[in-house]
């Protein structure tokens, strides 16, 4: 079955009663998220599908590898929207995915609108080689740079 968008769950759930839920979960089970750890689930799954390791990533992403397992396994959290940024970039997640990740970890997506997120979505469209290169690019055309874990929350 084909998993459906959030856009077509959510005209399906205007539609729906109340009393309908067990139903609507029921016949949409492929499309709703289960687990309670959603963003850990994403990130084993897409670095599964590119033959990345965690420790890979780590390094990339300049985040100290044992606070990075606890960020994905989502047994520590981060406010810090530049953390989740530099895993999803170092795991060569396309913008899509980003986004996505983004979405599972309650962050905000990143926004076309403000000047600052839209040279994040070219960098991650663009792939320069490394965070070091993003960070040239944001500081470049006068934007803050992708903080590293620095304060852990």
């Amino acid at each position: 079955m084909k998993r459906k968008s959030t856009e077509e769950l959510e005209k399906i759930l205007g539609t729906t009663h109340i009393d309908e839920i067990d139903a609507f979960i029921s016949q949409n089970a492929d499309s709703i998220l289960t687990s309670d750890r959603p963003f850990f689930e994403y990130f084993k799954e897409v670095i599964q599908r590119k033959g990345l390791r965690r420790q890979d990533i780590f390094l990339d992403a300049d985040i100290p590898e044992r606070y990075g397992y606890k960020l994905i396994t989502e047994e520590k959290r981060t406010r810090q929207r530049d953390v989740i940024l530099r895993l999803c970039y170092a795991a060569h997640m396309t913008l899509e995915e980003t986004q996505r990740a983004l979405k599972y970890y309650r962050m905000p997506e990143l926004y076309a609108k403000i000047p600052r997120d839209a040279l994040i979505m070219i960098a991650i469209n663009e792939r320069p080689e490394s965070i070091i290169d993003v960070n040239t690019f944001l500081k470049k055309n006068g934007m803050e740079v992708l903080r590293s874990s620095g304060v852990q929350e």
